[in-house]
């Protein structure tokens, strides 16, 4: 039986969970599984991106507008977008996604699955109030299926909770990446100079430890390095206050929000991860399925890829700025090193993490949780 599949995601940019969706949806069987793409919009300024992108893919959309942080309206609406459609599964991805899904979903045969992307490290008290309902809705929906090992061994030590649990794997298109093969022409000019060129790709966020970064480019033998910092987030100000601080005004650039992200990547000597806080990266398979060498902080989801250091990339230990400096003039100094490194993650990536696998598993899940759903 064909299964319809509503994925429900975020109206506010296009950051890793939804292009995990759009990556997850490329490789599913339209044989199989017919996807629907859809947000809820509460605010009218948000110009929903991922609707955008999977319309161009070719993918029917829905935008629910329901204006506010929480509005029962968005219920409503969701409900009867489940019923016209005769939706088999939901499939939802963030905290207000899982809640509005659960209510919305209660006496329809829908079922409902939902993708946890990753959780905050440092969250305010309202936002540890919210990720902490999310873990008590996850009791009510069918499945639960985190994207990492060290999301699913959190998950599986709350009571109640484990046969509910599914670990899926996170996944990068590797079709996506090989077809990238401009560089920016800002990338061009810095390399005219003499440059190498290193690069961050994500959000600007405490998490991320892009300050971290920054202070390691103040070592002594880095004065040829280059930085791209390639994303948008709440920190910018702060990092370009921080950038001018540390004297790195002609050697650092924001990019903010580039849809040609991976133009940038490919043109990066190395990739940096300086990360506080990761599930399996998607910025990080994505420089590596490109082959390029990378240097990730020593965190547990960064080791679902790199094994050990030298094995894939090279690990310094987090929130350590003079270890991430000694990582790179290393591989500044050894290009055999560097090639070494990126032949080894591509080959990792092509392996265990292509999103044509994760789209496999999931037509799966799919097909078990809903082939016996009967819409009259």
């Amino acid at each position: 039986m064909r299964l319809k599949v509503l994925q429900l995601g975020s109206p506010t940019g296009l950051y890793g969970a939804e292009r995990w969706i759009l990556a997850l949806i490329k490789h599913l069987d339209p044989q199989k599984i017919e996807t629907i793409v859809g947000v809820i919009l509460d605010d009218p300024a948000l110009e929903a991106p991922l609707l955008k992108e999977a319309a161009r893919l070719g993918f029917k959309t829905a935008a629910i507008k329901a204006i506010g942080r929480f509005n029962w309206e968005a219920v409503k609406k969701l409900r009867r977008l489940l019923k016209e459609e005769k939706i088999h599964v939901l499939h939802t991805h963030g905290y207000k996604q899982d809640l509005l899904g659960f209510l919305a979903t209660r006496g329809l045969p829908t079922r409902i699955i939902a993708t946890p992307h990753g959780w905050s490290k440092e969250p305010d008290f309202k936002l540890a109030c919210y990720e902490a309902l999310n873990r008590l809705v996850f009791y009510g929906l069918d499945r639960v299926v985190p994207l990492s090992r060290e999301l699913y061994q959190g998950l599986w030590r709350l009571p109640g909770l484990k046969k509910k649990l599914l670990l899926i794997e996170n996944a990068v298109d590797l079709h996506e990446i090989e077809n990238v093969k401009e560089i920016p022409a800002e990338v061009k000019k810095v390399r005219e100079k003499g440059y190498l060129v290193v690069g961050y790709i994500g959000q600007l966020i405490h998490r991320k430890g892009i300050d971290v970064l920054l202070n390691a480019l103040t070592a002594p033998g880095l004065e040829d390095l280059f930085l791209f910092v390639v994303g948008e987030g709440p920190l910018r100000g702060k990092l370009r206050n921080l950038v001018q601080q540390l004297g790195l005004a002609d050697r650092v650039v924001f990019t903010g929000f580039r849809p040609d992200r991976l133009s940038f990547l490919r043109g990066f000597d190395f990739f940096i991860l300086p990360s506080r806080l990761e599930g399996i990266p998607r910025c990080l398979m994505e420089a590596m399925g490109m082959g390029k060498p990378v240097v990730a902080s020593d965190i547990e989801g960064v080791r679902a890829l790199i094994p050990e250091d030298g094995s894939g990339g090279l690990l310094f230990p987090k929130d350590d700025p003079q270890a991430l400096a000694q990582k790179l003039i290393l591989l500044k100094k050894d290009l055999a090193l560097r090639r070494r490194l990126g032949r080894q993650a591509a080959e990792i990536v092509r392996q265990k993490f292509s999103a044509s696998r994760m789209a496999r598993a999931y037509e799966n899940l799919y097909q078990e949780i809903a082939s016996n759903i009967s819409w009259r």
